[in-house]
């Protein structure tokens, strides 16, 4: 862990949310809804959390909108994706065995599972087209919520094994998000029997006589009722569930899901004191099958899994740490809200991005660390990075390949989850976010940035770059160097400098030591009234770097 991270900014946040707790004060009202001041900070909080960062021509659209229009507007489904991952492995003269040329896609075409080469190369394709998803312009929270339930639902396209084809898993990432903004109790039953997931944690091979309990135990301790002090299921319960499930598999021809009568136990399966001693009666033939849907109802009975799946979302949106005070004020409610919903995901979501709770920027906002998705999505989206033109395949799946890669190297990657309990920072206690940075992320994390804003980043002759002038050029006053600092930081930072700290960059960097602030208006106004003077240019240029790069090299810039 970073110790000049932890102290310089984490640890001061966390001190002034824990005073704030221990004072009681934001929390009687916590899901009230929010009619305070609806301006930029509370924008951009809300854009940081609910998107892939905040541009500013979303926040100015989103000041035309209250508070209740821009959360309604954000929860909002976005159609499905509008093109399907394609072959961009034979860009360097490998020959599909199948017959796909290059660029065009591999979905719908059948493939031998023995040659393991070409099936990784398809997940290779498939994942770097998901990442590309995330970096769509939108003002929907739907890619970002794709990813959470990702996380929930945790998956390792590493561990395919033999069996997984690269289509399961993009079937499986059009799965999570359908149901992504719909019904969680919809969604946990097409999970179950999703082909990829039923591969991934054994459930093909789980059949009568000899059950395999692998999902069963991830269905109740991960995806629903969870592990929580009350949440009292048995082992027992455990390898009943797993009956239940006996006979969902993979069709080894179509390779699509179907239920197999012949290898279903048709038993009556008791469940324990937990579950109300439930007996889920067995069936023989097909209506073995409607066997899940008891076992649905007899879980989501449970008042446990509504706070689960409530503290999940807190911890991924808001704040890790959920004490006695938020549980009581903030994850019971919420819960009841979306049991009285029917498992609906969205009221729950409007109700706590409408709360007080959540615009408490003095605890909720600056709290935790980025994701290295987060931060990596997140620059190229606030600054405004130019991207290819979509119909420029090769140069499309070079950027978002780079951008890939430097998640990846971040500790974070798309389709490759680590563990089946998902990524640690969002799990593992007590440190949470602050896994996400060590010694080498964080320098990767700088080299990111410093690159990004020196001379860009480069694959296959594509390039990446802030344009640093460009996005002053788009702020209110930019030739006044306080507001071009306070504008900028509106923007780049959520946790506040002090007055002192602005002074000191305005003058070592924008001023370039000098007193008084004409000598960067009169350099800025240079360069305006005469654009094509790359004198002129590379006198803001130079300055304007030196100045995001000193913020983006700040502690607090990791901050969310």
């Amino acid at each position: 862990m970073n110790e000049t991270l932890h102290t310089k900014a984490t640890k001061a946040k966390l001190h002034s949310a824990e005073t704030i707790n221990n004072l009681n004060a934001p929390l009687a009202e916590g899901l009230q809804e929010y009619t305070g001041t609806w301006e930029t900070p509370q924008i951009v909080h809300l854009l940081k959390r609910t998107l892939f960062g905040a541009k500013l021509q979303d926040i100015q659209y989103f000041k035309t909108r209250t508070v209740q229009q821009s959360v309604d507007e954000l929860l909002q489904p976005t159609a499905p994706p509008s093109t399907v991952p394609l072959n961009n492995y034979s860009v360097n003269g490998y020959s599909d065995p199948s017959g796909v040329a290059l660029w065009q896609t591999w979905i719908n075409t059948g493939i031998n599972l023995a040659d393991k080469e070409l099936n990784q190369k398809r997940i290779d394709s498939f994942k770097t087209w998901w990442l590309g998803q995330t970096v769509q312009p939108s003002r929907s929270i739907h890619e970002k919520l794709v990813v959470f339930w990702h996380n929930h639902f945790a998956t390792d396209t590493s561990n395919s094994g033999d069996k997984i084809k690269a289509k399961f898993w993009h079937n499986h990432y059009l799965t999570l998000r359908q149901h992504a903004l719909g019904n969680f109790k919809t969604m946990a039953k097409a999970i179950t029997l999703d082909p990829a997931m039923l591969y991934f944690l054994n459930g093909e091979s789980n059949v009568k006589g000899s059950p395999n309990e692998n999902f069963a135990r991830e269905l109740q301790e991960l995806y629903t009722v969870g592990k929580g002090p009350n949440s009292k299921y048995s082992e027992d319960d455990v390898k009943a569930a797993s009956l239940v499930l006996t006979g969902h598999t993979v069709n080894p021809t179509t390779f699509t899901y179907f239920f197999d009568a012949g290898k279903h136990d048709s038993t009556n399966k008791e469940f324990s004191s937990f579950y109300s001693n439930k007996i889920i009666t067995g069936y023989s033939g097909a209506n073995g099958a409607n066997e899940v849907d008891d076992l649905m109802d007899m879980i989501f009975a449970q008042e446990e899994l509504s706070k689960h799946i409530c503290r999940k979302i807190y911890r991924f949106f808001i704040y890790y740490k959920i004490d006695s005070s938020i549980e009581q004020t903030i994850i019971t409610p919420l819960a009841q809200i979306f049991r009285n919903n029917n498992f609906n995901i969205q009221p729950v979501l409007a109700t706590l991005f409408k709360s007080k709770h959540f615009y408490d920027l003095i605890y909720s906002s600056a709290c935790i660390i980025k994701s290295p998705l987060d931060f990596v999505i997140d620059l190229c989206n606030e600054y405004s990075v130019k991207l290819p033109n979509p119909n420029d395949n090769e140069a499309t799946y070079a950027v978002w390949q780079s951008i890939q890669y430097e998640a990846s190297e971040m500790q974070q990657e798309l389709g490759a989850i680590p563990e089946v309990a998902g990524w640690y920072a969002y799990y593992q206690e007590p440190a949470f976010h602050e896994l996400w940075v060590n010694t080498a992320t964080y320098t990767r994390r700088n080299i990111f940035t410093d690159r990004m804003i020196a001379d860009g980043i480069m694959s296959s002759n594509q390039t990446i770059v802030i344009d640093a002038v460009a996005f002053a050029d788009q702020l209110a006053n930019p030739r006044d160097p306080n507001l071009l600092i306070s504008q900028s930081l509106e923007i780049l930072l959520r946790y506040p400098l002090s007055e002192s700290a602005k002074e000191f960059i305005k003058r070592s960097i924008l001023l370039s030591g000098q007193a008084q602030d004409y000598y960067w208006t009169s350099a800025w106004d240079a360069y305006k009234n005469n654009p094509s003077d790359a004198g002129n240019k590379a006198i803001v240029l130079s300055r304007l770097k030196s100045f995001y790069k000193y913020i983006m090299n700040l502690p607090e810039y990791h901050l969310c």
